[in-house]
């Protein structure tokens, strides 16, 4: 008696694969999107070289290129394309499939974060190109901020869609933080000129430690500006990932409770 193999379907990663290869054709379709994409890390590399002379360092940049596309990039964009699909039925009709709940996110999520990735890229690629490049104090921390920031914008994008009807509706929804969380990272001015209790609530919002593990990393500086080395570096950066890995558990369990794959209606 002969026993006929039973059909194996495609690997988890395989279909995440697919679905994340489908939405990067989507994002190449978007000229706009593209061009902006590409634009913006070099327009940003070109104004400092013009404007900022020669008191800018190129890590201040790579800090401050890795901290707008996290929030600018990752997390707004996020946000509005979880928004589009949801209204769309795209969300809905993904979750009929194979994919799990998280692998629909993921996937979803992939083409953005490559772009994210290539923006950083571009910005090292220009500092090292106008000479200001400097090795890393320790190349692990700021490689971690990114990974790890990454992980809180997607999962704060998810969350946030939770109260955003409609993609427009984002600009708004999304402004505390695109705008409060950004302010007071300490991407503008030092956190240590603002009050004491200030300081402190700003190091708890989901930015500023992913700045602060980023400039430790590259020039061994920490929030209030005191210069570190060796195990001190990894004892300063304690603080900054428990944040982060804090934030990462809240929103993961915002989303897990109130995300929505229906339309708002």
């Amino acid at each position: 008696m002969t026993t006929l193999a039973t059909p194996v379907g495609p690997s988890p990663l395989r279909r995440v694969g697919a679905l994340a290869a489908a939405e990067t054709r989507l994002l190449a379709r978007n000229r706009t999107a593209v061009v902006n994409s590409v634009l913006m890390p070099l327009l940003l590399v070109g104004f400092v070289a013009v404007v900022g002379g020669d008191g800018l360092l190129g890590a201040d940049l790579l800090v401050a290129a890795a901290g707008f596309t996290l929030v600018f990039l990752t997390y707004y964009n996020l946000v509005t394309t979880y928004v589009a699909r949801r209204e769309d039925l795209v969300l809905q009709r993904l979750r009929t499939g194979e994919l799990s709940d998280g692998q629909v996110l993921l996937a979803t999520a992939v083409p953005t974060l490559l772009v994210t990735a290539v923006q950083i890229g571009l910005v090292a690629a220009g500092v090292a190109v106008l000479g200001r490049w400097t090795a890393p104090v320790d190349p692990v921390l700021p490689v971690l901020a990114v990974l790890l920031g990454a992980t809180v914008m997607v999962l704060l994008a998810t969350a946030s869609t939770v109260f955003t009807r409609t993609p427009e509706s984002a600009q708004i929804t999304t402004l505390p933080v695109v705008m409060g969380a950004t302010a007071l990272s300490g991407l503008f001015f030092p956190l240590n000129v603002l009050p004491e209790e200030l300081a402190t609530v700003a190091r708890l919002l989901p930015l500023t430690p992913v700045i602060e593990l980023a400039q430790l990393g590259v020039d061994g500086r920490t929030w209030d500006g005191e210069v570190v080395a060796g195990a001190g570096l990894w004892w300063a950066a304690l603080g900054p990932l428990g944040t982060l890995l804090a934030w990462t558990a809240i929103a993961a369990l915002a989303t897990a409770r109130w995300f929505r794959w229906s339309p708002r209606r």
